[in-house]
């Protein structure tokens, strides 16, 4: 396909999910001088998302429509961002190109990640260049160390350990980002509820001593534009309700979002927050 020239390399095209992330990078594109065009996922999008920008609305079983949209408008960079409740096959009502794209994987039973993937994979085959968040949110991505006051005490380090093995473990197997740990036992594994879902029924799988431990990784064969690890305030008040001690990430692969705001409140709290450094399969704990 032909460049769109100077005017379309300005166009950065966002396909929205759910929460505040969406707006946030839509807000930081513009700051940055370009023009933004929205395709909002109803049932997940928030209407606040898209004021003020250019939008259409419609449903998962709509992205083909979508696409078209964002493409006729001259969008070639294209940003996936916010969680999207994955319905089942049964509950979508698919355009055509939708129901094409939808016949090609469903019989690989594909999990999120290897969904993401194939979203991606489409979009690139018909001239989009899909970014990821962390390109127009550079300053929200974790840096490396301890990023609170509150430090985790020696009996924590064991339980960062095995959530590092088990985050890893259910990232390979294309299940969630992140598991609970406390005193050596892994309390609740991430799976297609979400972080903060987990984190609210964790509160009553606790044990007596000390508090356990959010550990939040990519997925080891993750591409980073899709769906890149997050946490924020409400990661940080469910972990408190839920009596952790702190969160594990992983530097340069995740985003905080309200950075200061997210941290003052770990602070507040007594929360610790670590972001490790970037992991491959030689420094996974043994």
């Amino acid at each position: 396909m032909s460049s769109v020239g100077a005017e379309g390399d300005t166009l950065l095209g966002i396909v929205a999910g759910g929460g505040r992330l969406p707006r946030i990078v839509a807000d930081h594109a513009a700051a940055q001088g370009r023009s933004v065009r929205i395709a909002a996922l109803s049932g997940h999008a928030d209407p606040a998302t898209v004021a003020g920008y250019p939008h259409l609305w419609g449903a998962l079983g709509q992205a083909g429509t979508l696409g078209e949209w964002l493409y006729h408008q001259g969008v070639r960079d294209l940003c996936l961002i916010g969680p999207v409740r994955r319905p089942a096959w049964s509950e979508l009502v698919p355009d055509f190109h939708t129901a094409k794209f939808l016949a090609s994987v469903m019989p690989k039973a594909l999990g999120d990640d290897g969904l993401l993937r194939a979203i991606k994979d489409k979009l690139e085959s018909v001239g989009f260049r899909v970014i990821g968040a962390h390109e127009i949110l550079s300053e929200l991505v974790a840096p490396e160390g301890l990023l609170t006051r509150t430090e985790p005490h020696a009996d924590h380090h064991r339980d960062i350990d095995l959530g590092i093995r088990h985050a890893r473990a259910i990232g390979r197997l294309d299940i969630g980002q992140a598991v609970i740990v406390q005193s050596g036992l892994t309390l609740a594994v991430e799976a297609i509820e979400g972080t903060d879902a987990m984190l609210g029924r964790a509160a009553d799988l606790r044990r007596q001593g000390p508090g356990g431990v959010l550990v939040k990784l990519c997925k080891p064969q993750q591409d980073r534009r899709l769906d890149l690890p997050t946490i924020g305030i409400d990661t940080v008040r469910l972990a408190c309700a839920a009596g952790l001690a702190g969160i594990v990430i992983e530097a340069g692969r995740t985003l905080i979002v309200d950075r200061d705001r997210t941290l003052a409140c770990a602070d507040e709290a007594g929360l610790f927050i670590q972001a490790i450094a970037a992991l491959d399969d030689q420094t996974v704990p043994p």
